[in-house]
């Protein structure tokens, strides 16, 4: 039985979504536990994803630098409450 790189995991995670033809993609953390070689692997993959399929996706990370490389618009919740929404600039360039 061969095992999966964690980047590997992901593309399977990532297709086994998209199997569903889904109108919006959710992702948690999707690239924790990677290498940076992976990440960026990983990010580009969900970019070209995003605009070949033009899909919504809703991402959960706490990398304020990958929310930059990949969101248009960005909610920051803090304690359970939303704190901040809009575009990349202006929550992230604010805080």
């Amino acid at each position: 039985m061969a095992l999966l790189s964690g980047g590997e995991a992901q593309r399977v995670a990532l297709a086994r979504a998209l199997a569903n033809e889904p109108q919006l993609l959710l992702l948690d953390e999707p690239t924790s536990a990677l290498d940076e070689t992976a990440r960026k692997e990983i990010e580009v993959l969900i970019g070209t994803i995003l605009r070949e399929h033009r899909l919504a996706c809703v991402i959960v990370t706490h990398d304020r630098a990958q929310a930059r490389r990949i969101a248009t618009r960005v909610m920051v919740m803090e304690r359970g409450r939303l704190t901040a929404l809009g575009s990349v600039e202006e929550v992230l360039d604010a805080r």
